[in-house]
């Protein structure tokens, strides 16, 4: 039955969170996934050929001689939706059928999942359902409502988040596409390592490092470097690494433990790695990664910076982590063959001409 217009709850509705959301409740109830074959993120890269931009790679002979070793930078930054995000989103929709299109789908998000999960919907004919904090930016709200999608306000604490959603999907039967626990989601971001894999040329690559948030980019990026030393020639292993902020350093500690440990307060101004690991990102992440580097907010700052005038691209804080932890030491990558993966350019350039224009008089 389609869902009607309105999606006001029902009062004093119990919802069971954890039955819509695939986050561990606590560490100690945490049991682990069974992780897919790696040759799903080919399969994935396959099926959002069709839809996903092949971004470009780029080097910098400068950034090299600062870094010690040799750089290969992949730039999801030109990605659809201006993030990696669109590729998890559009592999999760192109595999659902035509009753689940119709009915919907559902997630939380105030950042670029949101305008990605729109996007992929309106692309595959799939109603999308996005629950947001009333607090989100009006920026990020009607950029998700101009894709097609729907957007419902929560409260702004990830209860909220996973009881609204929850609730809806009780009520409507909507499908949970979550932003990062979900193995279709994962696979999906993993495309983007599979391409810098096949763009990187003939000399392979030694490590790539990928920021870490709640996990799928990074969980994507260690199933993507198995599948590809398992169906090409080469045969030495690719190692992957973590990046994060040293005041969001859930991921770190979670490794470090061998459990998932929560997010404490995470203050940074990468807003995109504010987020708790998940349960399916850390079964990968355990296994397949071999550490996670830490920076902190100048040195990201300093990094991002770096990019901006070396590459001439734009890049969001979160972005940077990865090339501010092998500037200050954090990862042992050097004199090796480096990937990065450029998650995202999704930041507000206000500020930025506003103090040009106030430069105007003063010329």
């Amino acid at each position: 039955m389609d869902a009607p217009d309105s999606h006001a709850l029902p009062g004093q509705l119990v919802v069971d969170a954890g039955a819509a959301s695939p986050r561990r409740s606590s560490p100690a109830l945490w049991s682990e996934p069974i992780v897919p074959d790696p040759l799903v993120v080919p399969q994935a890269a396959a099926r959002i050929a069709r839809h996903a931009h092949r971004t470009p790679i780029l080097t910098s002979r400068g950034l090299d001689e600062i870094a010690g070793a040799r750089l290969v930078f992949k730039c999801e930054n030109f990605q659809r939706v201006g993030a990696f995000k669109f590729r998890g989103a559009i592999n999760a929709l192109l595999q659902l059928d035509e009753p689940t299109r119709r009915r919907g789908v559902i997630t939380h998000s105030s950042g670029n999942h949101a305008q990605a999960l729109a996007l992929a919907g309106k692309l595959t004919g799939t109603r999308v359902v996005v629950v947001m904090p009333h607090t989100a930016p009006q920026v990020k709200r009607t950029a998700t409502l101009a894709q097609g999608a729907e957007v419902v306000d929560c409260e702004p604490t990830q209860q909220s988040r996973e009881q609204t959603v929850a609730a809806l999907i009780e009520r409507y039967g909507y499908e949970l596409i979550h932003p990062y626990d979900d193995w279709r989601v994962v696979a999906g971001q993993g495309t983007a390592a599979w391409e810098l894999f096949e763009q990187a040329g003939p000399e392979p690559l030694d490590v790539v490092v990928a920021p870490v948030g709640g996990g799928g980019l990074l969980a994507g990026t260690a199933l993507a470097a198995l599948a590809y030393t398992s169906t090409t020639s080469q045969s030495q292993p690719i190692r992957i690494f973590g990046a994060e902020p040293a005041c969001a350093d859930d991921a770190k500690r979670s490794l470090e433990l061998g459990q998932i440990q929560p997010s404490l307060n995470p203050k940074t101004l990468a807003d995109g790695l504010r987020t708790a690991l998940g349960v399916r990102p850390f079964a990968v992440l355990r296994r397949h990664v071999t550490s996670i580097g830490l920076v902190s907010e100048h040195e990201m700052i300093d990094a991002m910076r770096l990019v901006w005038e070396r590459l001439k691209i734009v890049i969001e804080p979160s972005c940077a982590v990865p090339l501010a932890a092998i500037l200050n030491g954090a990862l042992p990558i050097q004199g090796q063959r480096v990937g990065i993966i450029l998650s995202g350019g999704n930041v507000d350039l206000g500020p930025f001409f506003q103090a040009l224009a106030s430069k105007i008089d003063s010329v």
